[in-house]
């Protein structure tokens, strides 16, 4: 669910005002999951703006306080969540760990960076859902080590089918600060896409 609507509105407005969404309705851009998408939004373009970056961090905090109380860690998946996710940690006062896509093939093989103990509350940072399976691998490795995952935290999400049905699947609650309809609404309202554009971007949320 999105946090708020206002505060979507304005993520919205952020994301398409520093260019985060790219639109390329005929040579579609594909994500790691294979899917060829018309859009691709590349939230970590945030990092770079002040403002927007507080404004991020302040209501990833303001959500944390009023929907995951009793937290006691801050973790980010790699990449695009460990910053915004070591952001609220220091917000917060809290430890920070971030999980890697994957266990390290040399060294210590971590796949979580960082200490993290059983039975620790933890809410995970990312900066984007598409089909939430990188996402919720992270959630994986964290119950793995006898974590509680208290819920997830993002900035944006394209509200596909398969990723909703992959978190309620995995019982993990997701907070974000804007999805794809408010996107892509407010899009049109500014003139970043055409009335053509938005049936390609429509007719793709419905067809994934």
């Amino acid at each position: 669910m999105i946090y708020n609507h206002e505060v979507a509105l304005q993520t919205a407005e952020y994301l398409l005002k520093i260019k985060a969404v790219k639109l390329s309705p005929k040579e579609p851009f594909t994500w790691a999951s294979g899917i060829k998408s018309p859009i691709y939004c590349d939230n970590r373009i945030t990092l770079s703006y002040p403002e927007i970056r507080t404004f991020v961090r302040e209501n990833f905090v303001r959500a944390i306080n009023e929907h995951f109380a009793g937290v006691e860690v801050i973790a980010g998946v790699a990449t695009g969540g460990i910053a915004q996710g070591a952001l609220v940690a220091q917000e917060l006062g809290l430890p920070f760990a971030y999980i890697r896509s994957g266990k390290k093939d040399h060294g210590l093989s971590n796949q979580i960076e960082g200490r993290v103990e059983a039975g620790q509350r933890i809410v995970v940072v990312e900066d984007l859902i598409s089909t939430g399976g990188s996402s919720l691998r992270a959630v994986d490795a964290l119950r793995e080590a006898g974590c509680v995952v208290t819920g997830m935290l993002a900035i944006f999400t394209y509200n596909l089918p398969i990723s909703l049905a992959k978190f309620e699947e995995a019982k993990c609650d997701l907070i974000t600060l804007s999805d794809y309809d408010v996107l892509i609404d407010k899009a049109l309202e500014i003139g970043y896409v055409s009335d053509g554009d938005l049936a390609v971007l429509q007719e793709f949320k419905k067809n994934v």
